[in-house]
């Protein structure tokens, strides 16, 4: 039996054991605003506790994962800037915490904050079309969500040095072979090859699952909650820079930023 719902740009469904979680803002690319946010991470915590769930699947819909933060939105409806840090923190503490198999299925484009997504999973697999891109530095800001230890533990400090400080795309082919991902497939394949490791997982043991994550991230990510109040302080001050305006104002207007 599937049970799915749509709520704050987020489709849920749930079948088989497993959790599908899908941005479906496919409009902005699936960029993403705080009430997502707050909805995925909402739904990944009560899978901690829902026995129904063995599994969870992140993606997004259409083209695009995730395309970062919704600038838009943001303008839109501003917020403090410590609410959209804690929100951003809050998500990649659930999902590494959640006791069960995340797996995030990186259809298309993954940035910003939707980098920090996919790499907080514990399987992540991408699509040959899929790319990586910490934009950042482009608007005036520094990584966050984790990614300032999500992705040095993933590819190294060298890597994640060019991809941090140049703001450069990573293609889903050099992701794999920088073991930014588990694997990279052809997109017309990626869909299946999900399915197989999330029916996998779902029949697995539950309990050794949780401890067998548990340890992985003990050892890989010993430092998340620093690094995620590192870059709290970090963004807090930025996001109130010129530099932050002018870099906003300049991806609103398609343009090149001309920065201080």
């Amino acid at each position: 039996m599937t049970a799915a719902t749509t709520v704050e740009g987020l489709r849920s469904e749930l079948a088989d054991g497993i959790l599908r979680l899908t941005f479906a803002r496919p409009k902005r690319l699936n960029a993403i605003d705080l009430p997502t946010m707050n909805a995925l991470s909402e739904a990944v915590t009560a899978a901690g506790t829902d026995e129904r769930v063995r599994t969870i699947v992140i993606t997004g819909e259409g083209k695009a994962f995730c395309t970062g933060a919704d600038l838009a939105a943001g303008a839109a409806n501003p917020q403090h800037p410590t609410v959209v840090m804690d929100a951003a923190a809050g998500l990649i503490r659930a999902v590494t915490e959640v006791p069960v198999p995340v797996i995030a299925a990186v259809n298309g484009p993954a940035a910003g904050v939707g980098v920090s997504i996919a790499l907080a999973a514990d399987l992540t697999y991408a699509a040959e079309s899929a790319y990586f891109l910490l934009s950042f530095v482009n608007i005036g800001l520094m990584p966050d969500g984790g990614a300032s230890l999500l992705v040095p533990a993933a590819v190294g400090r060298a890597r994640a040095a060019e991809m941090a400080l140049l703001g450069e795309r990573i293609g889903g082919a050099d992701a794999e072979r920088f073991g930014l991902v588990a694997r990279t497939l052809p997109d017309d394949q990626l869909a299946a090859h999900v399915d197989g490791v999330a029916a996998h997982t779902a029949r697995g043991p539950r309990r050794a699952q949780a401890l067998t994550k548990q340890a992985l991230n003990a050892a890989t990510l010993p430092v998340l909650d620093e690094a995620l109040a590192r870059e709290k302080e970090g963004q807090v001050e930025l996001l109130a820079s010129a530099d932050f305006a002018e870099g906003a104002m300049a991806m609103l207007e398609k343009r090149p930023a001309r920065f201080a």
